[in-house]
């Protein structure tokens, strides 16, 4: 197995899109590299619900943890659970 090279940090994107633009990416150690998902489908409908303060700060606790924001946190928990076909509940 051959040496892989550390990916280098960069200052700005622009700075890392010429990197891979010009890299050979094979040379590289990718192994810490994350699956990533872009939203683009147009959020067409809202919703608005209450929550126990409590339960509010562990959505934004565990969004936080994941870097991303609450109200999108909140929609890959619904996503996530229809998608595995969970009971629902009544």
């Amino acid at each position: 197995m051959k040496n892989l090279k550390q990916i280098p940090k960069f200052k700005s994107d622009a700075e890392a899109e010429q990197f891979v633009e010009k890299s050979d990416l094979s040379e590289y150690d990718l192994s810490g590299f994350k699956p990533m998902s872009f939203e683009v489908k147009r959020k067409e409908a809202s919703l608005n619900m209450r929550l126990p303060a409590e339960l509010m700060d562990a959505v934004r606790a565990k969004a936080r943890a994941q870097g991303i924001p609450y109200a999108r946190y909140v929609r890959m928990v619904l996503e996530n659970d229809l998608r595995q076909g969970k009971k629902t509940y009544n």
